[in-house]
C-alpha cells in the first residue's frame, strides 16, 4: 500500500467514524434503542401479538439490522482499536447475542434480546458515568460485603443454637438461619412474620434481633451507600479534571497559534520597515 493510499484510507476512516459517532447519529441510535425496547415489551402481550405480531417481528429484525450495520461501521472505522473501549466491546457482545439463532435448545436466548436496551448505558453519557462510578466502587463494596457476610455467619450460628430446636423451618440450620436473617435485614415481614412468633417462646429474643437489624440494616447498608456516593463523587471530580485539562490544552494551543501569528506579523512589519529605510537612504 502506498503512502497516498494509506492517507486516503485513514482520512476515509476518520470521516466515517466522525459521521457514525456524531451527536445526531447517536441520538438516532438512542431513539431506535428505545423503540426496540417498546417493541420487545409489546411482544410479551398475546393480544398485541395476535393483532400486529408480524409487524412487530419485521420491525425487530429491521432494528437489529440497523444495530449490526452500526457495529460493522464502527469496526470499519476504528479497526481493531474498536475493542480498546470497554463500551464498544459491550455493544458488540449485546448485538452478537441477538444474532444467535433462537431455535431449538437455544430458544431461551430469544428472551435475551431485551439486553439490547442496555445499550442505552453506553449511548447516554450520564448513564455511562453512573456505571463507571459503580465499577469504581466495587473494591470498597467487596470489603463491606465480606464484613456483612461475617456478621451474617456469626448471627446465623447464634440463631441456630438459640432458636433452631423449636423453629426448625426458620433456624434449623445455618443456611436457613442466614435466609431468615436476610429477610429480617430487608425489613420484609420481619416483626409479625418471624420475630413476634419467636418471642412467644423466647421473650428476650428481641435482644438478639434488634442489634442484628441495627448492625446489618442501618449500619452496613449505609456504608454501601456511602461508598457508592464517594465513588460517584470521585468520578465526577475526575471527569471535571479531564474537562479542565482539555480546556487548558485548547487554550494553550490557541495561545501558541496567537504567538505564531504575532511573530509573523512582527516579521512582516520588520521587513516593511527595512524596505522603507532602504528607500529613504536611497
Amino acid at each position: 500500500m502506498t503512502v497516498d493510499s494509506m492517507t486516503t484510507a485513514g482520512g476515509w476512516r476518520g470521516r466515517f467514524c466522525a459521521f457514525i459517532e456524531s451527536p445526531r447519529m447517536q441520538k438516532i441510535i438512542m431513539a431506535l434503542i428505545v423503540l426496540n425496547a417498546v417493541i420487545l415489551g409489546l411482544e410479551t402481550s398475546a393480544t398485541v401479538r395476535g393483532a400486529i405480531g408480524g409487524l412487530l417481528v419485521n420491525l425487530d429484525h429491521m432494528l437489529l439490522a440497523i444495530f449490526v450495520i452500526e457495529i460493522v461501521a464502527k469496526l470499519l472505522g476504528h479497526g481493531l482499536k474498536f475493542f480498546r473501549s470497554g463500551w464498544n466491546t459491550f455493544d458488540f457482545i449485546v448485538v452478537g447475542i441477538a444474532l444467535v439463532p433462537a431455535t431449538g435448545p437455544l430458544s431461551v436466548l430469544r428472551a435475551l434480546r431485551i439486553l439490547r436496551v442496555l445499550r442505552l448505558l453506553s449511548a447516554v453519557p450520564k448513564l455511562r458515568r453512573v456505571v463507571e462510578s459503580l465499577l469504581r466502587a466495587v473494591p470498597g463494596i467487596t470489603s463491606i460485603a465480606a464484613i456483612l457476610l461475617l456478621v451474617f455467619y456469626v448471627f446465623s450460628v447464634i440463631a441456630t443454637n438459640l432458636f433452631g430446636e423449636k423453629y426448625d423451618e426458620w433456624f434449623g440450620s445455618i443456611g436457613r438461619s442466614m435466609y431468615s436473617l436476610f429477610q429480617i435485614m430487608t425489613l420484609e415481614s420481619w416483626s409479625m412474620g418471624i420475630v413476634r412468633p419467636v418471642m412467644k417462646d423466647y421473650p428476650f429474643a428481641w435482644a438478639f434481633f434488634v442489634p442484628f437489624i441495627l448492625i446489618a440494616t442501618f449500619t452496613m447498608l449505609n456504608l454501601f451507600i456511602a461508598i457508592i456516593v464517594s465513588a460517584m463523587q470521585e468520578q465526577t471530580d475526575s471527569d471535571h479534571k479531564e474537562e479542565m485539562a482539555a480546556i487548558e490544552e485548547a487554550h494553550a494551543d490557541d495561545q501558541a497559534l496567537i504567538k505564531r501569528e504575532i511573530g509573523k506579523v512582527r516579521a512582516e512589519l520588520a521587513e516593511i520597515k527595512s524596505l522603507l529605510d532602504q528607500r529613504r537612504s536611497g
